[in-house]
């Protein structure tokens, strides 16, 4: 019970690695409220959890309904633990030039104004708490990713978004950190495989890019912020953490 009596602020907890991450969290013993735009899956997946959880809905690229949705947990339990900002979208495959401004501003908006939102109003919370945030990266906002410029632009801010916050509220005792994974499967990336020319093709690509030679599942990603939030990372701030399976460590010869 890594996280016994903790309240987690989860975005984007309906799916893919959210829900994976709701469902290690409530494992190890916190209360989470999920928001996420599509409230009747965030319901579902609180309801599927044994505890006591919220599924809510909340555009986390709007303000006043990152704010509304912090009022609800602070409502409803009084305190907040962790927040992690988890929502976002990467389903735009453009290079820069080909990128509307509209198209822009809403992966921005999502991916890392979220942020923003939610320390705007949640800081507090966690002043009063000493709780911790962790952000959802990724990889390509490492290494950079091939008709992705909007994505890896914003997944590069977070890393170093992270480190800055780390810094301003290390003195609150609030510790900030960011989950950094490569390939990950979640029904968004299968759904994608499935319309490739061809998908026995991709799923290998994805899994030989690894260089532990497989794909995971979210729950990787979930164990890896299960311990980012606990007390055993409670001298672990500004870290980007690689749960990636080697995938930037260059080419590998596969059979």
């Amino acid at each position: 019970m890594e996280l016994n009596e903790k309240v987690i602020f989860l975005t984007g907890g309906s799916d893919g690695i959210g829900r994976a991450c709701a469902i290690a969290y409530a494992k190890e013993g916190a209360s989470v409220v999920l928001c996420a735009r599509n409230e009747a899956k965030a319901k579902q997946v609180a309801e599927s959890l044994q505890g006591d959880h919220f599924g809510i809905r909340c555009d986390v690229s709007v303000g006043s309904e990152v704010k509304a949705a912090i009022e609800f947990v602070i409502e409803a339990f009084g305190r907040i633990d962790a927040i992690h900002n988890n929502a976002g979208n990467g389903s735009l495959v453009k290079p820069i030039d080909q990128t509307t401004e509209a198209e822009w501003d809403h992966v921005f908006n999502t991916n890392l104004k979220s942020v923003y939102w939610t320390t705007r109003f949640g800081i507090d919370a966690l002043r009063r708490s000493q709780g911790c945030i962790l952000n959802t990266s990724s990889m390509v906002g490492v290494m950079g990713q091939l008709d992705h410029a909007a994505y890896t632009a914003t997944k590069g801010a977070m890393n170093t978004l992270t480190k800055s916050m780390a810094l301003d509220y290390a003195a609150d005792g609030i510790r900030v950190n960011a989950v950094c994974p490569a390939g990950t499967w979640t029904p968004m990336l299968r759904d994608w495989v499935s319309q490739q020319p061809d998908p026995a093709v991709m799923e290998n690509y994805l899994n030989d890019i690894h260089a532990l030679g497989y794909c995971p599942e979210g729950d990787v990603i979930a164990d890896a912020s299960v311990f980012l939030i606990s007390q055993r990372a409670r001298f672990v701030t500004g870290h980007i953490l690689h749960v990636s399976g080697g995938a930037e460590l260059g080419y590998r010869k596969t059979n």
